[in-house]
């Protein structure tokens, strides 16, 4: 359910750091206000014509490197020449701090303000005391939330609130409203997903989040499951190891003054 790159990679090979040198050389650092509306809309319909797999780009700005522009199509950052030419796909990484420049810039554009969250919309359990807070979006068909969800059982001290959002089928819209529907959501959630315990069948209807989890997920721009928000805004668009993720909840109870 990932947005898919790979004929991105089929058709560019990748630029060395001596081709990215060249780059540099040959254009002159670009202050703010020198891609002009002419530049920024001819860049935009050519990689748009050349490049359809990749997402409609939102807005094009110099990059910290001379002679590179940055291209945040989506939730996604690229980097490109003067005149579209070329498209890099990868971590823009300062030598000298060792900073993850793109990295940084993808939790900027991606952030979300985690104290809005509808929360009394997900499931949630603990363990130990809770203090850390993670929001996770998944599907109760997705193999690889399934997975999440198993890992996360390891993970100490942290409340998970899970947004269902069916997505991969009828029959995961038949099970996100038979889990939310019954008595104990929680233990109905985690038996299907640990222990593939088949949710009972909801007995009538009641007030179900389905649709505004979706359109959530839909504004978010999460575009696959699973998805993960910290409490600092930071999220990460797929699963992650276990120590990643543990990485991430004390970066963010850190900034977050938990």
């Amino acid at each position: 359910m990932h947005v898919s790159l790979t004929p991105v990679r089929r058709t560019f090979t990748a630029l060395t750091l001596a081709a990215i040198g060249t780059l540099a050389m040959a254009v002159p650092a670009m202050a703010q206000n020198d891609l002009t509306d002419a530049q920024q809309s001819a860049i935009k319909q050519k990689l748009a014509q050349r490049l359809p797999s990749i997402p409609a780009v939102d807005e094009l700005r110099p990059a910290p490197v001379a002679g590179l522009i940055e291209v945040r199509a989506g939730d996604h950052v690229f980097y490109t020449d003067a005149k579209g030419e070329y498209l890099i796909e990868g971590n823009l990484i300062e030598t000298r701090t060792q900073r993850n420049l793109t990295e940084e810039r993808l939790d900027e554009i991606n952030k979300v303000d985690f104290a809005t969250l509808p929360l009394k919309d997900a499931v949630v359990w603990k363990n130990g005391n809770g203090r850390r807070k993670l929001v996770v979006f998944a599907d109760p068909n997705c193999g690889y939330c399934k997975h999440l969800e198993k890992s996360l059982q390891q993970v100490k001290d942290i409340t998970v609130y899970t947004f269902i959002i069916p997505i991969l089928g009828d029959d995961s819209k038949v099970k996100a409203e038979n889990i939310w529907c019954l008595r104990d959501r929680t233990s109905a959630w985690r038996d299907w997903m640990l222990n593939g315990q088949v949710p009972a069948k909801s007995m009538g209807m009641c007030a179900s989040p389905t649709q505004r989890n979706l359109a959530m997920a839909q504004k978010y721009r999460v575009n696959g499951t699973p998805a993960m928000f910290f409490e600092d805004g930071s999220r990460l668009a797929s699963a992650a190891p276990t120590n990643v993720i543990e990485q991430r909840l004390n970066k963010a109870s850190a900034k977050s003054g938990g």
